[in-house]
């Protein structure tokens, strides 16, 4: 599903290089172990709660707007390019980034809440065996995923040039503001009750 955690790895990779992907997503499955610990010692309560949720939404959309407009400032700035350039315009290394930008989608915990309970229930029934094994399995076809993302990304740099690049990270940017704004939106709608 395209959403921040796909923008910010294409970003990222162009940015810092191949390994961006893997570690956004080493970021990821950290977060990820850490909430399938909280689940299966019972805190699921906690990631359903609507005031949880919306506080999610609200700051992870200022987050991700955040992050959204770095990346137009530094498109419209020309700050940014196809050479592989340590110094970011985000201070965060790319695992941080795969924590961060996790824990800012509010549908993210949404779909742990309800789904990937349910997952961890039926991966449970086989014991902590069956629980290990979801887990590699889940995070593996991240894994899998992103790594192609960022090596398409690598690998087609040399068939496009700066415009090409620079559209192509405004259009992400575009993107992670708008659903910034949705998940601002949808957050402070947990809050109102609507």
């Amino acid at each position: 599903m395209p959403g921040p955690l796909l923008t910010v790895t294409i970003s990222e990779t162009h940015q810092r290089g191949f390994w961006s992907g893997p570690l956004i997503i080493l970021g990821h499955a950290i977060l990820e172990l850490a909430l399938i610990v909280a689940l299966v010692l019972g805190f699921q309560k906690i990631f359903t709660n609507p005031t949880v949720v919306g506080i999610i939404g609200l700051f992870g959309g200022l987050f991700l707007l955040w992050m959204g407009s770095n990346m137009l400032e530094g498109t419209l700035k020309k700050t940014i390019s196809l050479e592989f350039n340590s110094s970011s315009k985000i201070k965060m290394g790319p695992v941080t980034a795969g924590v961060l930008v996790s824990l800012s989608n509010p549908y993210w915990t949404i779909w742990w809440a309800t789904i990937g309970v349910a997952y961890v229930l039926a991966a449970l029934k086989f014991g902590i065996w069956g629980l290990i094994l979801f887990f590699t399995a889940h995070i593996l076809a991240d894994l899998i995923w992103y790594s192609a993302v960022s090596f398409m990304v690598v690998t087609g740099k040399r068939f496009f040039g700066e415009k090409i690049y620079r559209g192509t990270i405004f259009a992400c940017g575009i993107f992670l503001i708008l659903l910034a704004t949705y998940f601002i939106f949808s957050g402070l709608r947990f809050f109102i009750g609507a």
